[in-house]
């Protein structure tokens, strides 16, 4: 993997659920693993540069070879997951782009005037959404593609 590589095409759902069933029954995409993301697991988080406390949930699936796909759930709390919901409703949000050093890489961006909307680390991934939306139409994420732990349940079971 090189830097800027994609790694993660998202979407924001309502029902997590339902969006899993729906990608499995329809198109056989799957099998999701699905985790909650939340105090006190998620270190640091961040909305536009302020502390945070949200929960959402997230299902990831591994596509054999190219980028996994991931649905989002807000649960709690406020995040750009819940404004995407609110002003577009459910769908695409963003793609993740692979980067070795992420600090290096968001000074390179910083340099641009490209800043930070949300922020995270949960074990030992870290991800940072870039407010890129009026110029490429969906967020830009960058993340270290860490090691995370075992999904709490997948889906079909």
């Amino acid at each position: 993997m090189k830097d800027g590589d994609v790694v993660q095409v998202a979407h924001v759902v309502r029902d997590l659920d339902r969006a899993m069933k729906f990608y499995w029954d329809t198109f056989r995409i799957g099998p999701w693993g699905v985790y909650r993301f939340g105090p006190p697991d998620v270190r640091e988080s961040t909305i536009r540069g302020e502390p945070a406390d949200f929960t959402y949930l997230v299902a990831i699936t591994d596509f054999h070879l190219g980028p996994q796909m991931e649905l989002m759930q807000p649960v709690s709390g406020r995040s750009i997951y819940d404004e995407h919901l609110e002003r577009k409703g459910e769908g695409f949000h963003h793609i993740k782009l692979y980067f070795a050093d992420c600090q290096a890489a968001l000074r390179r961006f910083a340099a641009q005037g490209v800043e930070v909307l949300q922020s995270g680390k949960y074990d030992d991934d870290e991800f940072y959404y870039l407010d890129t939306e009026k110029v490429f139409g969906a967020i830009v994420e960058l993340g270290n593609v860490g090691r995370i732990r075992a999904p709490f349940r997948t889906y079909p079971g």
